[in-house]
């Protein structure tokens, strides 16, 4: 594994937030909305923390009408394998309005 992915991943990891995140998307896709209500903190901070986990190659998104999903990466590396390993899972992040759940499918 290449050290700028090692570090990016670590850095991403080192923040209560973004644990708090990674928790929520261990039982699934996750829409951003839930995110804020999750975390208690604005949504533009929400997605400032989400782009770290995205561009640390940790989680990836969908586009769900005007909504974002984000969800696990599959094949994660080793280290997040095993940092993954000891997060619970965060049960309540689940939508709770229909306004997330779009019948239409947008992939990016």
């Amino acid at each position: 594994m290449e050290n700028t992915l090692i570090e990016k991943q670590l850095k991403a990891t080192a923040d209560l937030n973004r644990l708090k995140l990674l928790a929520c998307m261990k039982t699934g896709e996750v829409c951003v909305c839930d995110f804020v209500d999750v975390l208690g903190i604005s949504q533009p901070a929400v997605s400032q923390h989400l782009r770290k986990l995205k561009e640390a190659g940790i989680i990836t998104e969908r586009k769900v009408g005007t909504w974002k999903h984000y969800r696990l990466v599959e094949d994660q590396t080793p280290l997040m394998q095993g940092i993954l390993a000891q997060i619970q899972p965060l049960n309540g992040c689940n939508c709770q309005t229909n306004d997330c759940h779009v019948e239409e499918t947008d992939s990016e």
